[in-house]
């Protein structure tokens, strides 16, 4: 089924709109009725293929990370720590363990202990930071990198193999 984009639908919506227009005027409002109530039943079941292959690329993701990760419990807090660390390395940056406690929504001594299994798992390390040695920092691993790459490859392969999801 054909997808179509936000502004597509924008300007479907004006062209509506536009017969509507011209068809009221002619006095054929049950004719303007019938097409916007087609054009309207048209445009939910759009939405509603989009939501289901939202939903199942969502459903295919989660157990794909559950078994790509084995070992290791990679979901809520955890896994936005895992996210966050790849942004940072991404941009050039470093983050406290305090930053990943705060960007997980967690408490620091929740976010300590999330830590330490990420070290443990060998996906992230800790170190001193030398500028202010009272802050610890924390870096993705070549382990964990690799494992986010790896995972981020085959969610890649299940975006494609659904057609992809536009909105």
């Amino acid at each position: 089924m054909q997808q179509f984009s936000s502004k597509e639908m924008a300007e479907l919506r004006s062209r509506i709109d536009q017969i509507q227009e011209l068809l009221s005027n002619r006095g054929d409002e049950d004719l303007v009725t019938d097409i916007h109530g087609e054009l309207l039943s048209h445009h939910q079941q759009i939405r509603s293929d989009q939501l289901m292959k939202h939903l199942m690329f969502s459903i295919q993701t989660r157990r794909l990370r559950k078994n790509h990760f084995e070992g290791i419990d990679l979901f809520g807090p955890p896994w936005d720590m895992m996210l966050d660390l790849m942004l940072a390395e991404r941009r050039s940056r470093d983050l406290s363990a305090s930053d990943l406690a705060t960007g997980a929504g967690v408490p620091l001594s929740s976010g300590l202990r999330m830590i330490a299994a990420l070290e443990n798992a060998g996906l992230a390390r800790r170190f001193i930071d030398q500028r202010d040695r009272r802050r610890s920092l924390v870096q993705m691993t070549d382990e964990g990198r690799a494992q986010m790459h790896s995972f981020f490859e085959k969610t890649d392969r299940v975006w494609r193999d659904n057609g992809g999801i536009s909105g």
